[in-house]
């Protein structure tokens, strides 16, 4: 999978509200009112994800569930980090 370029993911973020490039992955931090609604979103994740055959680095804090893409066999963000990113605000949303 090719490497996208500053100005591809920067244009590509434009679409993806509430997610931001730290490095060589995009992230976001989510929010629930009950730790079970966060670890119900982390299992909806997981079943994309594994679909997918690409998995975010998530990490759980109480009612704060924060996910990061990053294609790791390219050593960076690619197409995959954000269709993925995608499947996780669909995620979010049901």
């Amino acid at each position: 999978m090719a490497k996208l370029s500053d100005a591809q993911i920067a244009e590509k973020l434009k679409s993806l509200p509430g997610w931001e490039r730290q490095g060589d992955s995009i992230r976001k931090l989510f929010r629930f009112n009950e730790f079970m609604e966060g670890i119900e979103f982390v299992n909806r994740v997981a079943r994309k994800a594994e679909a997918a055959d690409h998995h975010p680095d998530i990490a759980i804090n109480y009612t704060r569930v924060t996910m990061a893409c990053s294609t790791h066999s390219a050593g960076a963000i690619t197409e995959k980090d954000f269709r993925l990113a995608q499947e996780i605000e669909q995620a979010a949303k049901s």
